[in-house]
C-alpha cells in the first residue's frame, strides 16, 4: 500500500501488472490444488506482504507482533515488503511470488485488485470468520462505514477487512483562492461553481494553473464522470450478503444497513455514453484553453510537486494527500479541501485498501487473529503513520488527528463517501485500466473524447469478453 511519502507516489496509482498475466497463467491450479479450509497446521509465523519500504514494515511488524503473542507465545509475524511506484509493480510482484510457489498468508490489497484477485479462487471468503468472531469484531463493525465493507465484498462473500480507504474530493490551494480573490467553495457547490473558479485562478498567471489531474482511474476525468451521472460499467450489485448485513455486526454502527448487497458487479460497458464523453472533453477543454497542464500517466509525483510549489489551484485527492503535501513541505493552512463539486448527481468515486487470506494459507486461524488485530482502531496508526491515508473508522477522524498536517476541514474526507460508489475494479481490472490510460492519452493528444471513447468501449467489450469465456 502507501509507504508513508518517503518517495512521492500516491495511494490509489493503478496496476497494470506487467509481466504478471504470465505469472496468472499459473495461479489457477495452484490456488485449486490450495483451498483447504480452517486452520491448517502452519509454521507458526504468519508472513504478509506489505506494499513500501522494509523499514515501514517492520515497524509494522514490531507493533503488531506483542499482540500476537499474546495470542500465541509460539506465534510470530513476518512482514515482507515489496516496494515499487505504484500497485503495478506491487501486484505484479505478489502475483509472480505465488506463481513460484512461496505464498505468504495474508496480503494487503486495493480495490483495484479485490475482485481479480477473488475471481482467481486466490483469497479465501471470510464470512465463516467473521461470523464466528462478532463479538470481537463489535467496536470494528460499529465505526465502519457499511459501503466499504460492501465494497469488498464479492457475489456475496467478503474477502478483506478494510482499515483504509480514499474518496475523490477537491483540494485546494488557499493562497492561489486569495491571490483569484476566492473564497471557500460552498459544500454544495456546483459545476458551475468549479468553473467560474478556474476562470478566475487561470488568470493569476505567473506559471500556475487552475486546475490539474492524472490520467488512471480514481481520481482522474472519471470523477467528473461519476458527478456527471456516468461510469465506465453498468453499475450493478451482487445479491447475497445477508449473512452480514442481517446479523448483529452493525446492530449498533449509526449509519445502517438498507439497501446492502452482496458487492459491486460490474456490467456491460458504457465508456462511450453521452456522461463519460462530456466528462472528458471538459478536461481536455480546461488544458486546451491554458487552465490545466498536460496530465501524467498513472502515479502523482509531478502532480504532487507542483500542488506543493504553489503552483495548482486545484487538484483531485483523497485523505492521503494531508500526509503527502504535508511531507512535500506545504504548510499548514496553504491547502484545504472540499467535497468534489454537484454535476447532474452528486455521486463520488473511492477506492478501500484492506486485508485478505490467501486460500493456499496452511494457518487461516492464526492469519485472521492477525487481521482483527490490524484492523483494530488502535492499530491504524502503527500501520499508517502520518495521514497517508484515511482511517476506516470513523472514530478516528478527529480534530487532533490532522492538527498536525492538516487540512481545516478533514471532515470532507469521510463525508464524501456519502453517495459514492467504489471505483469500477471488475475482475478484468489490468485490461480496463490499462485501455483507459491509452485512450484518455488519445483524447489529450487529439483533442476528440468521442473518437477515443469508442475505442475505449471497443477495448472494454473485448476485455469483458476475453474474462468471461
Amino acid at each position: 500500500m502507501t509507504n508513508g511519502f518517503s518517495t512521492p507516489i500516491d495511494r490509489r496509482t493503478l496496476f497494470k501488472f506487467g509481466g504478471a498475466g504470465l505469472a496468472l497463467a499459473g495461479i489457477g491450479s495452484l490456488a485449486a490444488c490450495s483451498t483447504s479450509g480452517g486452520g491448517g497446521s502452519g509454521s507458526g509465523t504468519v508472513k504478509m506482504l506489505y506494499f513500501g519500504e522494509q523499514s515501514a514494515a517492520s515497524a509494522l511488524q514490531k507493533a503488531i507482533e506483542p499482540k500476537i503473542k499474546r495470542l500465541d507465545k509460539k506465534a510470530s509475524l513476518e512482514v515482507t515488503a515489496i516496494n515499487g511506484t505504484d500497485w503495478n509493480d506491487f501486484l505484479a510482484k505478489v502475483l509472480t511470488q505465488i506463481a513460484s510457489g512461496d505464498v505468504p498468508d495474508i496480503v494487503s490489497v486495493a480495490t483495484e485488485g479485490q475482485q481479480l484477485l477473488a475471481s482467481k479462487n486466490l483469497l479465501t471468503p471470510l464470512d465463516e470468520y467473521v461470523t464466528k468472531n462478532l463479538s470481537d469484531l463489535h467496536e470494528y463493525f460499529t465505526g465502519a462505514h457499511p459501503v466499504l465493507l460492501e465494497s469488498t465484498m464479492y457475489q456475496g462473500h467478503l474477502y478483506t477487512l478494510p482499515d483504509s480507504f480514499n474518496a475523490g474530493s477537491m483540494f485546494y490551494s488557499t493562497d492561489l483562492f486569495d491571490k483569484a480573490g476566492l473564497a471557500r467553495p460552498a459544500a454544495d457547490w456546483t459545476m458551475d461553481d468549479f468553473h467560474s473558479s478556474a476562470d478566475r485562478l487561470a488568470k493569476v498567471g505567473g506559471g500556475t494553473y487552475a486546475f490539474d489531474w492524472v490520467v488512471r482511474l480514481w481520481g482522474s476525468w472519471t470523477s467528473f464522470l461519476y458527478a456527471n451521472d456516468g461510469n465506465l460499467l453498468e453499475e450493478g450489485k451482487y445479491s447475497g450478503g445477508d449473512w452480514l448485513w442481517k446479523s448483529k455486526a452493525f446492530s449498533d454502527n449509526p449509519i445502517g444497513v438498507a439497501g446492502r448487497k452482496g458487492g459491486w458487479k460490474w456490467g456491460d460497458p458504457t465508456a462511450n455514453s453521452d456522461a463519460a464523453i462530456e466528462a472528458l472533453q471538459y478536461v481536455i477543454d480546461l488544458q486546451k484553453s491554458g487552465a490545466s497542464p498536460s496530465p501524467d500517466v498513472g502515479g502523482g509525483a509531478t502532480l504532487q510537486g507542483l500542488m506543493a510549489s504553489g503552483r495548482i489551484g486545484m487538484t483531485i485527492g483523497g485523505g492521503f494527500w494531508a500526509g503527502g503535501l504535508h511531507n512535500a513541505g506545504m504548510k499548514d493552512g496553504s491547502f484545504d479541501v472540499v467535497q468534489f463539486p454537484t454535476w447532474k448527481s452528486n455521486k463520488s468515486l473511492f477506492g478501500a485498501g484492506g486485508y485478505g487470506i490467501f486460500n493456499s494459507s496452511k494457518q487461516k486461524d492464526l492469519a485472521f487473529e492477525v487481521i482483527k488485530l490490524m484492523v483494530q482502531p488502535e492499530s491504524f496508526d502503527s500501520l499508517w503513520p502520518g495521514n497517508v491515508t484515511t482511517p476506516a473508522q470513523k472514530s478516528l477522524m478527529t480534530a487532533e488527528r490532522y492538527a498536525t498536517t492538516g487540512p481545516e476541514h478533514w471532515s470532507v474526507f469521510y463525508d464524501q463517501l456519502d453517495n459514492s460508489a467504489p471505483i469500477s475494479a471488475p475482475p478484468y481490472y489490468n485490461a480496463l485500466a490499462t485501455a483507459l490510460n491509452q485512450r484518455t492519452t488519445q483524447a489529450i493528444s487529439s483533442g476528440n473524447a468521442k473518437k477515443a471513447l469508442d475505442g475505449l468501449q471497443a477495448d472494454i467489450e473485448k476485455a469483458a469478453a476475453q474474462a468471461s469465456s
